[in-house]
């Protein structure tokens, strides 16, 4: 469903940003159509730090990744976001990412390595936490895997499962979320290669792979993935930046293409936008090449409703920047801009 408001009834966007890094909150912002340029129309700094949203119908919805750590609802039909009631706890540890699943919201909390639910209530407010699941392991890189660090929750396409990428342990793990309470129940764990550290999947649209972006090494994990056993099976490993790359990078955030052709996934440090192919079966990726991201350290990269347009929230740049994809090669253009200080994401409904 795609949020309208503003007297031209044109589509929304909604930014989050650090606040403890300058950043204004929760923005809102309206969506030209045919150029795709954002223009904020109101902010709420209500919520520390929402660093990720996602939305549904007109509820947004937000961590708040502190070391406290919790949730917030927004109503967004009008201009600014409205908060429907006070953050609610989530029993874990500076929250990075959220979804919902089967009316309820689930976080991801990074420095706690859990994964808390919240449920959800008709007027979409979020209710006490109503389960809660903690990872167990490490990896070995010093410093980074001491611990689990759940950095993604995500439904997989058939909304049958649901999973949770953690870079402390080199692993996502699957679990089956029981709607009438909210309890998580474990159901396989999948390891990749020690020390990649993932951090965020994106399933195919065909639902038959999943795309596991590496933050501790530039790598995409191409896995097959199997809805009717819940099964997540690594098939091989892609660079996402060139050989001979003289800047570090560190993998962010990463989107498929509508039609399955195209992957891109957003690198920190390097400050680039990796484009890779796909084949017709979806096993294999291969790097195409890499494009300026617009700016200083893409926290997250978002593909537009239309499927034709990119945006990266730039997080020390303090900027979202927009870029025209190519149908024929998958090559992102830059078309523009807008400030936004500390930004983390961006979501469209």
């Amino acid at each position: 469903m795609t949020v309208r408001g503003g007297p031209q009834g044109r589509p929304r966007a909604f930014i989050g940003s650090f606040t403890s890094a300058g950043g204004r909150g929760v923005l809102a912002a309206d969506v030209d159509a045919a150029t795709g340029a954002l223009t904020i129309t109101g902010a709420s700094g209500t919520v520390a730090d929402p660093s990720f949203l996602t939305l549904a119908g007109t509820t947004l919805y937000a961590v708040s990744e502190t070391e406290e750590g919790a949730a917030a609802a927004f109503d967004v039909s009008g201009a600014a976001p409205r908060p429907l009631g006070a953050p609610t706890a989530v029993h874990g540890a500076a929250p990075t990412h959220l979804c919902v699943a089967d009316g309820h919201l689930l976080t991801a909390n990074y420095t706690s390595g859990s994964v808390t639910v919240l449920p959800l209530a008709e007027d979409g407010s979020l209710r006490p936490a109503a389960g809660l699941a903690r990872h167990e392991g490490s990896g070995p890189v010093t410093g980074r895997q001491d611990a689990p660090h759940a950095h993604q929750v995500l439904p997989d396409p058939s909304g049958r499962w649901v999973t949770a990428v953690d870079l402390g342990t080199d692993s996502v793990r699957v679990y089956a979320l029981d709607a009438a309470t909210g309890a998580l129940r474990p159901h396989g764990e999948t390891a990749l290669r020690p020390g990649t550290g993932p951090r965020h999947l994106a399933f195919h649209p065909a639902g038959t792979h999943a795309y596991v972006l590496n933050e501790l090494e530039p790598t995409l994990t191409v896995c097959r993935w199997d809805a009717h056993a819940g099964a997540l099976q690594p098939l091989g490993e892609t660079p996402v930046l060139p050989e001979g790359a003289t800047e570090p990078g560190y993998p962010s955030g990463v989107v498929v293409a509508p039609d399955g052709r195209f992957l891109w996934a957003a690198v920190r440090g390097d400050d680039s936008l990796a484009v890779l192919a796909l084949d017709e079966s979806g096993d294999k990726a291969e790097l195409v090449t890499t494009v300026p991201c617009g700016g200083h350290w893409p926290r997250a990269l978002t593909l537009d409703p239309s499927g034709r347009r990119l945006y990266a929230a730039n997080e020390r740049s303090g900027d979202v920047t927009w870029f025209d994809i190519d149908a024929e090669t998958g090559v992102p253009r830059r078309a523009g801009a807008v400030e936004a200080p500390a930004a983390s994401c961006v979501v469209f409904g």
